[in-house]
């Protein structure tokens, strides 16, 4: 029997990306970011949904890809993310939303060791959609490495 798990899919450049759809809490236009200080350049700042503040981040700038203006096509999905050990609301900037997609968890092709554009300890392995990849997130694993930068400079626009 196949385990199959659904994903939601974003586009960053020319590049495609999966999110265990587990995670997505709900998708937003883009909206006004209000600036943190002293954050790292990927943390863009905090915004409001309904009386709660979230983070959030560049998704192009976390990766080592250069900043982009928003189009009318720019999303912030709102996702829940263990940091430090608690779920977080986080939002995540990306070029576009696609579609929610289907994969085999067996059949995801793993991360390159070599050669890649990405940190491979952020990939939880590759899709294949549409005769394209599907570069599929660990966010776990993609926001661990900064998750104690982004806690604190939460914590500290808070005070």
């Amino acid at each position: 029997m196949p385990d199959l798990t659904q994903y939601l899919t974003l586009g960053l450049d020319q590049d495609l990306f999966g999110i265990d759809i587990q995670h997505v809490h709900e998708i937003l236009d883009m909206r006004p970011i209000s600036g943190l200080p002293q954050a790292p350049a990927f943390l863009l700042g905090m915004i409001d949904v309904r009386g709660a503040g979230y983070p959030v981040v560049d998704l192009r700038l976390k990766l080592g890809l250069p900043r982009a203006a928003p189009t009318p096509l720019t999303r912030i999905v709102i996702l829940n993310v263990a940091i430090g050990g608690r779920h977080t609301g986080v939002g995540f900037v990306a070029d576009r939303v696609l579609e929610v997609t289907t994969f085999d968890d067996a059949r995801l092709e793993p991360a390159p060791e070599v050669g890649g554009r990405w940190r491979s300890d952020y990939i939880a392995g590759i899709g294949r959609r549409n005769g394209g990849f599907v570069v599929v997130f660990d966010i776990e694993r993609l926001m661990s490495a900064d998750g104690n930068v982004l806690a604190a400079s939460v914590k500290a626009a808070a005070a």
